[in-house]
């Protein structure tokens, strides 16, 4: 039997056709997909979403990625092309309904929530892969034919067994070199606490536990009274108009505060924390979140640590894309699949524009090239490329002036 035969046979012998197995055991709702946790709320990749954190944490972890531009290249000499042709297509458009950004964006949310992201290949008549399909990871059990075998993918529990000539994997971190692990299932205490604070306050706020104060006569009152009581405080006390009056109540009547008591108020501290919980989990700036109370809301401290995030999480990210979609989709050795992340910079004109200028001072881009990466037309004599004229390659002199100049 293969290892994904064990697996298989494991998981679908549903040891809940044991009747010695209570219907309150916990192995039932992994089997299910269902995580219990502490504090009692049950935490999946769907539930999860109900966080406005971890929603948050999706919506950039996965957009963000999706926006960038993603070409293939291939090698011309020392330098790299673009490869076009049937590689690009395959970027630029996987998918015949979903639109790229789309296709990429569902691919990153897969990876994030479940730790794996399964697409499959579709082939034209030539052989080649002219579509791509994400499958929900839901229906996907991964295995190794053997012990130094190659990994093979059993959809909607075995129905079809595929390999990795038709199947994609892009797994995210994990400790057995077949899978990623869930992130959502490893942080589910921490997701739970969040989602038990979110209801806790939504219960605290809709049992009625706000009335302002009470007002206490040293009389008996019947109910018509006690109506005409408290209308004549609303009137007396709403309002605008009101704000800094003088309230006479008649009958000994007297108006006692109410206040949060202080152990209610801590669950929007818990709150606030699992925000930094979440971002922790992610890998996530809090300001990304939304969340500027421990920091400055403007500056170059945000600045850096958007850098941070970009250098330590996002690029990290990107490498094994570029090398999953290179070795599975592309043609590893002729063409490699590579992001610009440079796409980043499109939202920021000073940024931009002091890269171009940067780079077109050195020589490193031409003005067409410039052009070009900001999708405009070409302009003559566009293509030459200039060099300071104070610098040059050393050890070479320009004959003519005899300063130095730059051998290209």
């Amino acid at each position: 039997m293969t290892l994904l035969g064990g697996l298989l046979s494991v998981r679908n012998s549903i040891e809940a056709e044991n009747p010695e197995l209570p219907l309150t055991d916990t192995r039932l709702l992994d089997m299910l997909g269902i995580q219990r946790t502490h504090s009692g709320k049950s935490v999946n990749e769907i539930t999860a979403l109900g966080l406005a954190a971890v929603w948050r944490a999706m919506q950039l972890t996965c957009s963000v990625p999706a926006s960038l531009p993603f070409h293939a290249y291939k090698q011309s000499n020392e330098s790299r092309v673009l490869a076009g042709g049937q590689s690009q297509a395959l970027l630029d458009d996987p998918h015949p309904d979903m639109t790229p950004f789309e296709f990429w964006q569902t691919v990153y949310m897969h990876k994030r929530l479940w730790g794996n992201a399964y697409v499959r290949k579709l082939r034209n008549q030539l052989g080649q892969t002219a579509e791509l399909w994400p499958i929900h990871p839901s229906r996907v059990r991964v295995g190794r034919e053997s012990d130094a075998g190659r990994k093979v993918y059993a959809i909607d529990g075995g129905q079809e067994v595929l390999s990795d000539n038709e199947i994609v994997h892009f797994p995210g971190l994990g400790y057995d070199g077949i899978c990623g692990a869930s992130p959502v299932r490893m942080a589910r205490e921490s997701i739970g606490l969040g989602l038990a604070a979110q209801e806790f306050g939504a219960r605290f706020f809709g049992s009625g536990s706000l009335a302002t104060g009470i007002l206490q006569t040293e009389q008996r009152l019947t109910q018509k009274q006690a109506d005409a009581l408290s209308q004549r405080w609303k009137d007396k006390h709403s309002g605008i108009h009101n704000a800094n009056g003088t309230i006479v109540l008649d009958k000994g009547a007297t108006f006692h505060q109410l206040t949060i008591p202080p152990g209610d108020a801590q669950f929007l501290e818990s709150r606030r924390f699992q925000i930094t919980e979440v971002c922790r989990w992610f890998g996530l700036p809090p300001f990304l979140m939304f969340e500027t109370e421990t920091s400055t809301s403007w500056g170059t401290g945000l600045e850096q640590q958007a850098l941070a995030w970009v250098k330590f999480d996002l690029q990290p990210e990107l490498v094994g894309m570029e090398q999953r979609a290179t070795k599975h989709i592309l043609r590893p050795g002729s063409v490699y699949a590579h992001y610009s992340i440079e796409g980043l910079l499109r939202g920021d004109t000073k940024a931009r524009s002091a890269f171009y200028k940067a780079m077109w001072e050195i020589g490193a881009y031409s003005t067409n090239e410039i052009r070009a990466l900001e999708e405009q037309a070409p302009v003559e004599g566009g293509d030459v490329r200039y060099r300071p004229l104070n610098m040059g390659q050393l050890g070479t002199t320009d004959s003519a002036s005899g300063s130095p100049v730059f051998d290209a």
